[in-house]
Formats: C-alpha cells, structure tokens, sequence
C-alpha cells in the first residue's frame, strides 16, 4: 500500500500560501474601500498548486552512504525432501543469495534462500572468510528470513563496526532504485538501476499462495539477487525476491516493500514467528445497480457483499453470506474492494495485512437493511496450508506392506503428478468445501511396492483413503493405529480392510501374510524407517473439526471384499 509520508515542509509551505492568499485578500478589499479609483496594471495568472516533487535521480540512486560490506553474499547447501520416496535422505543441492545487516547480528534476507537448508554461510564483500550462519527466524508466507552468526567473537571481529542498513518508505512511482547483491555472472557485489513502474497486490512464488504488497520495478533481478536491499536515497525500500524470467516478460523484477519488511521485524521481536492474520472471507463487488437494489443499497458506490465467510477463519459464525462491508476500521469501501488513504486506492485486505494475531478489526456491515457494528478478533487461516508450498519440513508418511500412505498438500501433488479426480476435488476445494471439518488430513495411497502380498493393486494408487479396519481416516496417525492397534470390520477379523473414497470394493490384506511381508518388503526396497508422523497444525482448529467416530463403516463404502492376491 503505497501511503505517502507526511511532510512538515509540505505542509508548512501549504499553510503559508493559503496564510499569505488570505492576507493579500483582505488587503486588497481594505484598498477597494479607501481608494475610489483602480489603476490598470498587468494581471497576474492564477498559479497551480504547488505539487511535492521527487527528489532529482541523482539523488534517489545515490548510495555513497551505504557500505558495501553491510551487504552479504549468502552461501546455502540444502537437503531436498523426497516426497515420492519418503524414507530417503532426499537430494543435496547449493545456491547463494544476498542478506544485508538490519541489526547487531541480524541479517535480513529471503525466506526462499535459506529454505531447507543443511549449511549456511555468509561472506562480505572485503573478506575472502566465509562465516557460519544459522536462522533465527524464518516467515515463508512473506518470503523472509532472518541469520545471525554463529559466533558472536565472529560477528564482532568481522562486522561490528558497520551500520545497518537504514530502513526508509514506500518509493513513488517513476523513481529511480538500485538493487545491490551477488547475481549469477561472477562472484563480486553487483548494482543495477531500474524505477518503480508498479505497486500492487500479488501472489508471493515461495509459498504460492499468499499475496501481499509487492513493488515492480525494471531493475534486473536475477538468480542470486534474492535477499538483496533495493536502495533508493541511501535507504532501503524493499527487499528483491522475484521475476519474471525472459520468455515471459522482459525487465519485470519485484521487491517486498517495506510494510511486509517492517511487519516481519515488528512481529520477530519476541523471538518467535507468528504468521500473518486473515479475514479468510471472500467478497463480490456490488457494481450493477439491481444488485444493490435487492440488498436495499443506495447507488453510491459503497460497499461489497460477502460471498462466504469461512468457518475457521477470522469471521467464521459472525459475517453472513449477503452481509455488505461498508467500512474497515474507518475507511470506507468502494463497490470494487478497494479503500482510500492519505490519496492512493488500496486493496482493503492491506488494513488487515498491517495487524497481527489477538489485533481487532472494526467493521461497518449493511445486514438485512440495517447498519451494524462488528468487531473481529483476527487469527491466522489454517486450511490454507493444503495448497501452500512445505519447506524445513520432512515428508509425513506411513507404509505398512508396501503400501505407502501420506496427507495430501502442494508438494505431494507436484511429487506425485496426481491427476486423480476424486483427490484434486478435495485439494481444490479444502477450504471452500469444509473438508478439512471430516479430514483435518486427506491421506492418499500414494504408492505401492510390488510384492506377492499386494498384487493388483496399482490401479487405486492416488486415491482418497476413507477408513481402515473400520477406523475412520483423519491424519496420517490414524493410519498406523488402524495397522498396529485393536481395529477391524466385524466379521474381518483375519483381515485388514481399506476402503477408499468412491470405490465401491476394499482393498484387502491378509493380517498375517502382511506382517510378514512388511519386513520383508522392507528389506527388500531398503526402507530405513517405516513411518514418519508429525502433529498437523490444523488440529489447532479443535472446535471446528467434527468429533471422529473411531468405527465408522458407512452404506455407501461398504462393499464386497477385494482381497489382494
């Protein structure tokens, strides 16, 4: 949001042109009193209003103040999670970015830099040294991260005497920002000059689903600029993090301004990252004047309606479908979903991205006729997470007989190339549909190891699991207590009974031949471990999952027995 700060010199100059216009007027009125006659002179044009001018480019590029050192190459070896083969180390890989100084061993770089990683290094621009870093805090909703030294002798020894980085404002459009940082091309500090030709909301790449305030600018952002200051008057105002690559658009490259920057600092300080809030209410512009007409709305451009307001969400149980915004926190709503401040039109949703978890919003709602006042508590949306991209984490999985099993989210579905209908149904519509009220967890049989135990059963790989051995399938722990706890089908009791979402017949295992064959299947594929479980955050959301009924065989699942053979 670009809210252009207040200038006293702006203001004071205003106040004086209107002083001096009011006082050249009464003057002149008292002369029209005393003096009968006019004497004929030259009129002078009314002049414009003075307008507050960006400083020259020279001026905006400057970054003689800046010491270079300040600005870091940082170095990532990282282990890549294997989520078709879970069980395995996964692959090593390296990269470098760019960190700069934000404080006493802090440095402010990407979240995407550092993500997964196993080592990380950062080197300044005069020392050929190269010092070991760690994460203190990582937000990978805003693509930022912050590293400290390892060693605080090193930090002493080798950075503190240089300053921080200032942190300066929003850049006006068609001014002039340099990017600083360590691109692919050579090893040494690169600079390059671009303007600001766009401010807007956008999906962040990192986790790509999260949108927030971003700058465009025509500065080359490549590979290895990540994590770099952009610099504008010796001052930093934004971060580079993304663009497009040449086959796509040319000289488009994007920095995080400094609201996202400074709501990350502000929000680390406690020590701990607690994520960005969300209304998580989906909303129609009202623009056509019958709409506005059927929910008894004056055609004044005001106001947008709720199409759904989420369960888990922020405004769960208290904004209605049909309830019209008419104002947040003061500021009213234009019919298209955007508020103005301080001059510029913004996206509504930037008053919610400024607060943090346990703030308040104010809202002005037209419900049923009539004005009301509500104010919401915000908390961050979990449900989300599905559709989010996973990083420092391993895969989650459970295989039992060479049958593997894990929770459905972005990275599964990349991994595995699911195209299955019945699975994409549920990714896809996670959130809008609910499901996670049922299945907090989608599991998915997402592959399984040939064996003479489990023949003939490929074709239901990429399913959506429902039960096992009668045991209703939430999260990924439900699957091993249904393999390795008292659960079964009446009547089943030599066998393990899987029954899969839209599959009329189970699979079906002999219990004792796949004891059997798990160690051997083990064995024979080299599976180190077996299982991997950890706790979900969305089981956060205790009061809006559904209570799990632990047998829970339903009509329209049951069906004849499909036995493996």
């Amino acid at each position: 949001m670009n809210i252009p700060r207040l200038s006293l010199f702006g203001v004071s100059a205003a106040i004086l042109t209107v002083a001096c216009g009011l006082f050249l007027t009464c003057n002149f009125r008292a002369i029209a009193q005393d003096t009968p006659e006019l004497i004929s002179g030259p009129l002078t044009p009314p002049t414009a209003p003075s307008v507050e001018m960006p400083p020259p480019e020279s001026v905006q590029a400057d970054i003689s103040e800046v010491d270079m050192d300040a600005i870091v190459r940082v170095e990532v070896d990282t282990k890549q999670p294997n989520y078709r083969v879970p069980w395995n180390i996964g692959g090593m890989n390296s990269g470098n970015g760019t960190g700069f100084l934000v404080g006493p061993n802090r440095f402010l770089t990407n979240a995407h830099v550092v993500s997964d990683a196993r080592l990380i290094y950062i080197k300044k621009m005069s020392d050929p040294k190269p010092y070991e870093a760690r994460v203190v805090n990582v937000a990978h909703d805003c693509d930022l991260a912050l590293l400290e030294l390892e060693s605080e002798e090193e930090f002493k020894g080798a950075f503190a005497n240089l300053q921080p980085l200032f942190i300066g404002g929003i850049p006006k459009l068609n001014t002039t920002v340099v990017a600083v940082g360590y691109p692919i091309g050579g090893e040494r500090i690169s600079v390059t000059r671009g303007v600001v030709s766009r401010i807007d909301f956008r999906t962040y790449s990192h986790s790509s689903v999260d949108n927030h305030l971003s700058i465009q600018v025509d500065a080359a952002i490549n590979p290895g600029n990540s994590g770099g200051p952009v610099l504008q008057n010796n001052q930093v105002v934004g971060v580079a993090f993304q663009g497009y690559s040449g086959a796509v658009a040319q000289n488009t490259g994007y920095m995080i301004p400094v609201p996202v920057i400074e709501r990350f600092l502000k929000d680390v300080e406690d020590g701990s990252y607690d994520f960005y809030v969300d209304l998580a209410t989906s909303v129609i512009n009202i623009l056509n004047p019958a709409q506005r007409a059927a929910l008894k709305l004056p055609n004044d451009g005001v106001g947008v309606m709720v199409a759904e307001a989420d369960a888990a969400g922020s405004a769960g149980g208290v904004l209605k479908t049909k309830d019209v915004l008419l104002s947040i926190d003061g500021y009213t709503i234009a019919s298209d979903g955007f508020i103005e401040i301080g001059g510029e039109r913004i996206d509504l949703n930037e008053i919610i991205e400024r607060k943090f978890a346990g703030d308040t919003v104010d809202l002005e709602v037209w419900r049923d006729g009539a004005r009301e006042e509500i104010t919401l508590e915000l908390k961050r949306f979990l449900p989300y997470l599905i559709q989010a991209s996973q990083y420092d984490k391993q895969p989650n999985f459970v295989l039992y007989a060479g049958l593997q099993f894990q929770p459905l989210d972005r990275n599964l579905m990349a991994a595995h190339s699911i195209s299955d209908l019945q699975t994409r149904y549920h990714y896809t519509f996670f959130s809008q549909d609910e499901i996670y009220r049922e299945r907090p967890q989608v599991i998915i049989l997402t592959e399984v190891l040939p064996d003479s135990t489990n023949t003939h059963l490929k074709s239901y790989i990429h399913k959506v699991v429902d039960s096992i051995n009668g045991k209703k399938i939430g999260l990924v722990q439900d699957v091993h207590d249904a393999f390795h706890e008292d659960h079964h089908e009446d009547g089943y009791e030599d066998f393990h009974v899987i029954r899969l979402v839209g599959e009329g017949r189970p699979l079906v295992l002999k219990r004792k031949d796949s004891e059997a064959a798990h160690e051997r299947i083990k064995s024979k594929y080299n599976v180190g471990f077996d299982h991997f479980i950890e706790e979900p955050e969305i089981k956060q959301l205790k009061d809006t999952l559904a209570p799990v009924d632990e047998e829970s065989e339903t009509e329209e699942n049951a069906g004849p027995l499909k036995e493996a053979a």
